[in-house]
């Protein structure tokens, strides 16, 4: 594969730039897909060091000309581009349509057109909803809890019909809970360790009681890239996650225990908190799938990752980019 010419949309965001990262650090020929915007912003990938690697290209995968051009010659896309806000998926459900469902199917026409050899479709444990069972496996009945769960379950189902009606060589990756540098205050790790390192004494946040399933983001990119390698995969659904669980609330005890601010007091800022029927209490993985297809177990700890997460928000430059002051919807 390393003689490939790979796409990767999204790239410009948490899991995309770190991907892109990986790849390039790996020798694939990288093309990263960065949506528009007049001011030449690469987000993320402004700060790679592989920069000088990367060829990168603005558009927006809701235009299917562009993606139709954009996909000549890619022999292996990595589809990352979509809105993941959960509290702004309330406010503009049509938005997610456009660019999640409509974008996914624009992607999956123009691998098709152009021939392309493997299209992994990133998906969202999100799409489970409340765990009926656990730990959950690819079987677990979906459940559209959300605006953007359900515009993720449909383009999981749009990019699964391109498998069986044309033999697109679709996979469906789902990632659980990825977390680490660069991600977005609107996530509970990051906006725990930001209020905390800018002084705060009192946390804000909604419901502590939810489980959820963390993987580190070198974890979750190392997942991609091996199902991507994996011909077994190919017309499949299958999970990446650590197989473990915790509740908000551990993780922030875990993250002031670190942080060594044990004084600190939590309190439940409405805004945060979803609507009753909307929030997902329960997420836990079941990795089994992925790891008799490719080997794959996680290298990070909780621990450790939790350990990195901080010290990176904690370089000053980093932090700078944050606005703990202000709810991230």
């Amino acid at each position: 594969m390393k003689n490939k010419e790979v796409l990767v949309t999204g790239a410009e965001g948490f899991i995309g730039s770190h991907l892109v990262d990986l790849l390039c650090n790996k020798g694939y020929q990288v093309t990263a897909l960065v949506q528009y915007n007049s001011f030449q912003n690469w987000g993320w990938l402004e700060k790679s060091s592989y920069l000088k690697q990367i060829k990168v290209v603005l558009g927006d995968v809701r235009d299917p000309v562009f993606c139709n051009q954009l996909v000549k010659n890619k022999d292996i896309i990595f589809h990352l581009a979509a809105l993941i806000a959960i509290p702004y998926s309330y406010q503009a459900p049509y938005s997610y349509i456009e660019t999640n469902v409509n974008g996914t199917a624009n992607i999956c026409q123009a691998a098709l057109n152009n021939n392309t050899q493997r299209v992994i479709i990133t998906s969202t444990s999100e799409v489970y909803g409340t765990a009926q069972y656990v730990p959950i496996d690819e079987k677990h009945p979906l459940q559209p809890q959300s605006p953007y769960s359900a515009s993720k379950i449909a383009a999981d189902a749009i990019a699964m019909s391109y498998f069986y009606s044309f033999e697109l060589p679709v996979i469906i990756a789902r990632p659980f809970n990825t977390y680490g540098p660069r991600q977005s205050a609107r996530a509970v790790i990051p906006t725990v360790i930001t209020q905390i390192a800018k002084g705060s004494t009192t946390i804000k946040l909604g419901d502590i009681t939810p489980t959820r399933d963390f993987n580190y983001i070198t974890d979750t990119c190392r997942g991609l890239l091996m199902l991507a390698e994996c011909n077994e995969a190919v017309g499949q659904t299958i999970n990446i996650g650590s197989n473990q669980e915790i509740s908000i609330g551990d993780i922030f005890h875990m993250i002031k225990r670190i942080m060594r601010k044990e004084e600190l007091e939590l309190i439940c800022d409405q805004p945060r908190v979803r609507p009753k029927t909307s929030e997902v209490f329960r997420l836990w993985c079941d990795n089994t799938k992925l790891q008799k297809l490719t080997g794959y177990k996680p290298a990070v700890s909780l621990e450790e990752g939790i350990t990195k997460t901080i010290n990176w928000f904690m370089d000053s430059a980093c932090l700078a980019q944050y606005k703990a002051d202000l709810y991230n919807v």
